[in-house]
């Protein structure tokens, strides 16, 4: 039995499962179809709710737990350690001991 074959008896299995456990077997053909049409509806408003709204609502509780977690000095730490790289970047290798030695600092402060 190739996997197209498995695949399609699964399905049959479960919607002849959904129409004895929900009774839809004893709708109608017109009945049917409303409760079909009502399924797919709320279905796809379901998952297009998931792939639009998810992903930016999780990241929003992360940053929101990263901010209880952290506090605001984690950013400004963050920031200033940028800072000081790229002063160190132009000013030459004496400056980028110096921020490296701040970084650390920086860093033991986290």
């Amino acid at each position: 039995m190739s996997p197209l074959e498995r695949f399609s008896k699964w399905i049959k299995l479960k919607i002849y499962q959904f129409e004895v456990t929900y009774s839809v077997y004893m709708l109608t053909p017109m009945e049917k179809f409303v409760v079909y049409s009502l399924l797919f509806l709320l279905t796809s408003l379901t998952s297009i709710a998931i792939f639009l709204y998810l992903p930016h609502h999780v990241a929003f509780l992360i940053n929101r737990a990263w901010f209880y977690a952290h506090g605001d000095s984690s950013f400004d730490a963050t920031q200033s350690l940028l800072q000081s790289v790229a002063a160190a970047e132009k000013a030459g290798a004496d400056a980028a001991t110096h921020a490296a030695a701040h970084a650390a600092a920086i860093m033991r402060e986290l």
